[in-house]
């Protein structure tokens, strides 16, 4: 009976062990570095801008060039500001990618000519209205020469930009103070960045580093951008996933996570044929650019 009992306890002793080890490998699995290789297509949606997207719990933000929207989850447009440069202080002709944050939609805008940005600024609209309120200005002395996109970083308070020209660093604000903090650099520098989103100290970078000429596709890297809770001085960047589902190769823009259920957003626009960064004609069958919102599901 002794023989029994002990067997039993031994049992049950590597049973709960075998349990902590698959509970501990889930935990690995699940880190926001891993998602990028479980998320599956789910849904596209067609919509009317060309260069950002956000989410809260109700509705997606999309920016133009030059307008702001905002739709239904189910792709219903319910409003839209194609005037929100107009109550600027400084002149703005570009929004690149956009974040939605406690009720405002941050954007990063410039005058944008000849490859170079200038009246660099985080504007923030209000997400019920779309209507301008205030800018944070940039710091010309962090050596940001334009704006593809930013990120809310909800867990310290801040907005990080991103810059397409140089793209080697990304430039973070402090949401609370409105101020320059400082600048982490990227290494390996990822090519053409056009928008990102930051979760768990951690950001994801879009780059339409793929040619459509020869139907390469886009990438999604991520890079951590804290060593605990300080800046840190180079992050590694690493593949998060490669885009190889849109319906055709062509321009990948802004991303972001739903959090309501840890959705992938990604907005792509395809049909025209893009070098330089401007739009230069079109392809085969197309007589217009599509944009469209891709949402994944993990």
């Amino acid at each position: 009976m002794r023989h029994l009992q002990l067997l039993t306890l031994t049992i049950m002793l590597v049973c709960l062990s075998c349990a902590r080890d698959n509970e501990q490998n889930m935990a690995k699995e699940t880190t926001f570095e891993d998602w990028g290789k479980e998320y599956a297509l789910d849904t596209v949606i067609e919509i009317a801008g060309r260069q950002g997207v956000a989410c809260d719990s109700n509705y997606y933000y999309v920016s133009s060039s030059t307008a702001l929207y905002k739709y239904t989850k189910d792709g219903q447009l319910v409003k839209s500001n194609e005037e929100p440069f107009s109550q600027l202080e400084l002149a703005a002709n570009h929004f690149g990618d956009i974040d939605v944050y406690n009720g405002d939609i941050y954007t990063g805008i410039e005058t944008f000519i000849d490859g170079v940005g200038k009246n660099i600024q985080v504007a923030v609209y209000d997400a019920g209205t779309l209507e301008y309120k205030y800018s944070i200005p940039w710091n010309q002395e962090s050596g940001q020469v334009e704006v593809c996109g930013l990120a809310v970083d909800r867990e310290h308070n801040r907005v990080w930009m991103a810059d397409w020209v140089q793209g080697h660093e990304l430039y973070c604000y402090d949401l609370t103070t409105k101020s320059y903090i400082g600048k982490v650099k990227l290494s390996p520098t990822p090519r053409l960045q056009q928008g990102i989103y930051c979760m768990d100290g951690q950001i994801v970078i879009s780059c339409d580093d793929g040619d459509a000429e020869k139907n390469e596709a886009d990438h999604l890297y991520i890079a951590t951008v804290y060593n605990n809770d300080t800046l840190a001085e180079n992050a590694d960047v690493k593949l998060w996933r490669e885009m190889t589902d849109f319906r055709r190769v062509g321009e990948i823009e802004g991303l972001t996570i739903d959090l309501t259920n840890n959705n992938l957003i990604v907005l792509a626009n395809r049909g025209a044929r893009i070098i330089l960064g401007m739009p230069k004609g079109f392809y085969d069958g197309y007589d217009h650019e599509i944009h469209e919102i891709y949402i994944y599901k993990k």
